[in-house]
């Protein structure tokens, strides 16, 4: 299983991903580790399908659930329209999920 966060220099947000992203995986029973990728420039937002920093995919597949059906690529804040509100990070059930369903 492969996991990333995707980000760009200057986002607030990632720094406290990581180990929360690392904590959900060994509560999930996973074994791995988490990849970074620093996305550099507006043409390879587009070329990733970059929606804003911090992005999480688990085998190329971004947790956000809505992802499939946006397009506005960039590099840019990412925030995530959650039940409790909007937050910079997912969610945490998110991420369970997309590390579950990747490992069944």
């Amino acid at each position: 299983m492969t996991v990333e966060i995707l980000y760009f220099d200057g986002c607030p947000n990632h720094d406290e991903l990581l180990p929360r992203l690392r904590e959900l995986l060994v509560r999930s029973g996973v074994d791995g580790d988490v990849g970074l990728r620093r996305i550099e420039s507006h043409e390879q937002a587009v070329r990733e399908g970059f929606l804003g920093s911090p992005t999480v995919r688990v085998d190329g597949r971004d947790v956000d659930p809505t992802s499939s059906a946006r397009d506005d690529f960039g590099l840019k804040c990412r925030l995530y329209e959650t039940d409790q509100g909007l937050r910079g990070v997912p969610p945490d059930e998110w991420i369970v999920a997309a590390i579950t369903g990747a490992s069944a």
